[in-house]
């Protein structure tokens, strides 16, 4: 292996030897071709900046002369042409105007007999079509080769006439691309360089000047094959360009185009040399000296140009064979070095082999000594591994005497001094039970001394105490331990501190029993303990009484403070239910506002209504929140196991239903349950359901109660009042569905319907001719809290073109007192609309004067329960008339409603009452016998009117 590996050795020195000076000889070779490529290229160049030199001159010569004869041209022109072969024509061409042609073509007969102005058609010359302009080559050297381009239209050529004005735009001199010259019959190409010529003095600051002052140019016509020929051949003496090593033989390409093109060749072959094949996948510049091709752009007079400059690769040997004798010298200096270590490794092999033998056998003796000493240390290491982790447990670790009775403790590990609290000390030869104190009645300890007595191994869950006296909860597990002839000498307890999961649980267990806020029962721990007393009072014929409790007012405090404020009424509420009640009497809330109390009856107390009134009258104090006093009131309804009853859902219901019944009756109040009650539930509830239909099926309608004014005793307006024609139950009145309409929310959809409709109605009216006639809707306090009244109002007058002045919105005292701010926004709001607006039942509530004033209202209506009783109670008449004086005061229209009589009609006639409607004129009619009534111009009839004039 070791001659092998000094083989290889040598044989890569020799490869990487060969390798650099490869790479060293071919990167000489392409830096030297790059050298020749840039002076090839250079002397192109420098033959084209020579070539713009000669049309700058003759340029020149037009911007120092002016005029300048054809003589003077040709004379002028013919040294330079003389100088620079390549150059095949040198021109001068100008403007000629549309209606000059005729006298410069005659003028130019006179010197040459055929001249015409001509223009290229299919490859061939013909006599240039009628246009307002010519660019016409009017000079041109050598006349007789290019005899065929005098008096052709330049600007007839598109590439042409593109270059010229490039060459105006820039300033500079433009050359076009390659193209077939007039002048040559066959597809030899050239390229033509111009450069403006201006009128002498003009101003030449910008485009627009050089395009006005330009009134020809100069061109060169080149053979672009012909001059880089030249080029080549003038440098064709310099080391620089053509070496005698080998390299000279190049390829040069050159392009009229940014990339190479063989389309705008316009020198070389523009063909690539052929790259070798790789010889065994290696590089091919290891065998052949192929330089990198020589790529680059220039400008020629505003056309970039491409030039490619490459040669072909040849095989190494054939220029430099210094890296091929360095590798034939590294291969026969490896094969010399293999075998002369060769020969030493083979002696060397037969000593080792002996020495081998020797040291196999001391080396027997020496593992089977190695071998005792690890097991002895495994031993050893493993006891050791067992002590640190017991001590190192975060649980603790006892182990206890196997001898009774007392069964000592003789170690305990640091977890357990941690857990109890108690030193090593303190414990050693002490009965474990004396973590338990003196709570023994525990079903786990007699499972730990039976497992002692009968030597097996047991788990106990134990209430145990540290040092302190704190209870904490053990996990424990007794094993015995057995010695080498199989009798148990000893008890190892491992205990586990529990409590933090005693603890869970215990949390678990109240937040699945109790409510998250006032921790009373929930619904599932109601349903036992009401199910638990149910079959207690059924085995001892005792009754139950069940109360729904629900809080008045509290979604006033709700939304007004806020649901943080609520939670705190709720937290008192159930504080002072606790303190109203037995401790085995059960409280749960159910949800929202409401509670379930459960009152078994006791052998030492009978039930009472009493204990209804002790929990109402606890509610009902004071209490402060968020430095507001309130006073909460609850309704209260009852059911009682058995007459009402007997399961928890049934109770429950029946009390449900007896608390919507006290509510009925004005809140704050107790009901018992009464089979009635059920069944005006079930009507609610049925109601409910057909309600939710009503608006699909057109079942509502609207009755119209005329308003008569008392000055003219004509119909003024009218109160849109609705009515539900029920398809079992007739026509319902409103008094037994609106109040459920505003408890499901329905209140509002069918509030927008009734403005809607209100409006479509009032605006037959108007297109009938009965008016000026206005229409009162009222509001419900649902329709009033939507945050697009305004819009929805509007929408319907949009609807209907009703004008805004013929609909009243009449909303109640009650209703823009509670939140005064708010509502002067929204009803200046309405205001905006043009609509008019009245408080409906005023003097009911508790109206503020100050408030009133603020109002943008236009009428006040006068309650009928003042109305009534104005002929014969002293007060209601004074508190009319007082409203009748506090509105024409405040510039408002007062409407009594509710007139009835004859008398009533007559005192408010007496006062000013300005509009009345009641029975006294007419009870609500339907839209077609109210539109009978207009039609017939029914008038309000007086007493007076009877009487003789």
């Amino acid at each position: 292996m070791a001659a092998v590996l000094t083989l290889l050795i040598g044989l890569l020195i020799s490869a990487i030897l060969f390798t650099s000076l490869r790479r060293l000889a071919h990167d000489n070779v392409d830096i030297e071709f790059q050298q020749r490529a840039q002076a090839n290229v250079g002397a192109i160049q420098s033959g084209l900046e020579n070539s713009m030199h000669v049309l700058a001159n003759i340029n020149q010569m037009f911007s120092t002369f002016g005029e300048v004869s054809r003589q003077q041209f040709r004379e002028f022109a013919t040294p330079l042409l003389a100088r620079n072969a390549h150059i095949q024509a040198i021109a001068y061409r100008r403007f000629i105007a549309g209606e000059e042609r005729p006298a410069y073509e005659a003028r130019m007969r006179s010197i040459f007999p055929d001249f015409a102005i001509t223009e290229r058609q299919e490859g061939k010359l013909v006599p240039a079509a009628e246009r307002d302009q010519y660019y016409v080559v009017d000079y041109i050297e050598p006349l007789e080769p290019n005899r065929s381009a005098l008096g052709f239209d330049v600007a007839s050529h598109p590439m042409q006439n593109e270059t010229m004005q490039r060459a105006v735009e820039t300033g500079q001199p433009a050359a076009t691309g390659l193209l077939r010259l007039v002048q040559d019959e066959g597809d030899r190409r050239g390229f033509i360089v111009s450069m403006p010529v201006y009128r002498p003095g003009a101003s030449l600051h910008d485009a627009a000047s050089r395009h006005a002052a330009r009134i020809g140019d100069t061109a060169a016509v080149f053979r672009g094959n012909a001059m880089i020929r030249e080029s080549l051949a003038l440098a064709a003496d310099d080391e620089a360009v053509v070496g005698n090593d080998g390299v000279s033989n190049v390829d040069i390409s050159v392009y009229a185009a940014p990339e190479p093109d063989t389309q705008v060749l316009v020198f070389g072959g523009g063909s690539l040399p052929a790259v070798p094949e790789p010889i065994l996948g290696l590089p091919t510049w290891l065998f052949y000296d192929q330089p990198a091709i020589y790529e680059r752009t220039f400008d020629v007079a505003g056309q970039t140009w491409s030039i490619v400059v490459s040669t072909p690769a040849r095989f190494f040997v054939s220029r430099d064979s210094n890296a091929l004798w360095a590798l034939l010298a590294g291969v026969l200096f490896s094969l010399g070095a293999a075998t002369y270590l060769q020969t030493i490794v083979t002696r060397s092999h037969r000593i080792q082999m002996l020495v081998n033998e020797r040291t196999m056998q001391l080396r027997s003796v020496n593992q089977d000594l190695i071998d005792d000493i690890a097991a002895r240390r495994h031993a050893e290491q493993a006891l050791q591994l067992r002590e640190r982790a017991i001590e190192a447990s975060a649980n603790a670790i006892v182990i206890t005497s196997a001898e009774g009775p007392d069964y000592g403790i003789e170690y305990v590990n640091p977890a357990f001094e941690r857990i109890t609290g108690y030193a090593e000390a303190e414990v050693i030869g002490r009965n474990i039970g004396f973590l338990w104190g003196h709570d023994h009645a525990q079903p786990g300890i007699e499972e730990i001394r039976a497992c002692a007595g009968e030597q097996r191994e047991g788990h106990a869950m134990l209430r145990t105490y540290r040092k302190d006296g704190m209870l904490f909860w053990s996990d424990m597990y007794i094993a015995p331990v057995r010695d080498d002839h199989g009798q148990v000498s000893h008890y190892v307890i491992a205990q586990y501190d529990i409590t933090a999961t005693k603890r869970y649980e215990s949390e678990l267990e109240f937040q699945t029993n109790r409510d998250a806020l006032t921790g009373l029962a929930n619904r599932t721990l109601l349903r036992d303990r009401l199910g638990q007393a149910i079959s207690y009072a059924c085995r001892y014929d005792h009754p139950i009484w069940v109360l729904f409790v629900d809080l008045d007012r509290f979604k006033f405090v709700n939304d007004t403070l806020g649901h943080q404020a609520g939670d705190a009424l709720l937290k008192a509420v159930a504080m002072r239910m606790n303190d109203s009640v037995r401790d085995t009497d059960t409280i749960s809330r159910m949800s929202g506002d409401e509670f379930v109390i459960v009152l078994p009856e006791r052998t030492d107390a009978g039930l009472t209504t009493g204990i209804v009134r002790r929990i109402m009258d606890a509610i009902v104090q004071p209490m402060t929140i968020e430095g507001h006093e309130f006073f909460i009131s609850c309704s209260v309804g009852v059911a009682v196991y058995p007459a009402d009853g007997d399961t928890p859902e049934a109770l429950i219901k029946h009390a449900d239903i007896a608390m919507y019944r006290a509510k009925e009756l004005g809140r704050n109040n107790f009901q018992f349950y009464t089979s009635e009650m059920n069944e005006r539930a079930l009507e609610r509830l049925r109601l409910e359901g057909d309600l939710r239909l009503a608006l699909e099926r057109n079942e509502f309608q609207l009755y119209y109660q005329p308003q008569v004014d008392l000055n003219t005793r004509e119909i003024v307006g009218v109160e849109a009042l609705i009515r539900w024609q029920h398809p079992e139950l007739g026509m319902v009145p409103p008094v037994r569905f609106i109040s459920l309409a505003e408890e499901t929310g329905l209140i509002v959809p069918i509030g927008n319907w009734v403005i809607a409709e209100a409006c479509r109605q009032t605006r037959l009216w108007l297109d009938a001719g009965f008016g000026p006639l206005r229409t009162a809707v009222n509001l419900s306090a649902r329709q009033f809290a939507q945050e697009d009244l305004a819009q929805s109002i509007a929408t319907a007058l949009e609807r209907s073109g009703l004008p805004s002045a013929s609909l009243e919105i009449e909303l109640t005292e009650s209703l823009v007192m509670a939140d005064v701010d708010h509502a002067i926004g929204i009803l200046r709001e309405m205001k905006t609309l043009g609509v008019q607006l009245s408080i409906d039942d005023f003097g009911t509530g508790y109206s503020s004067l100050s408030y009133l004033k603020r109002f943008p209202i236009d009428v006040l209506k006068i309650d009928r329960s003042f109305v009534n009783d104005i002929t014969i109670d002293p007060d209601d008449a004074a508190i009319v008339s007082s409203i009748i004086s506090l509105a024409h005061s405040l510039r408002l229209q007062v409407i009594a409603e509710g007139v009835e009589t004859a008398e009533q009609l007559s005192y408010l006639r007496q006062h000013g009452c300005d509009h009345m409607q009641g029975y006294f004129f007419s009870r609500p009619l339907t839209a077609d016998a109210m539109t009978q009534m207009l039609r017939d111009g029914v008038r309000l009839t007086l007493a007076e009117d009877d009487l003789p004039v």
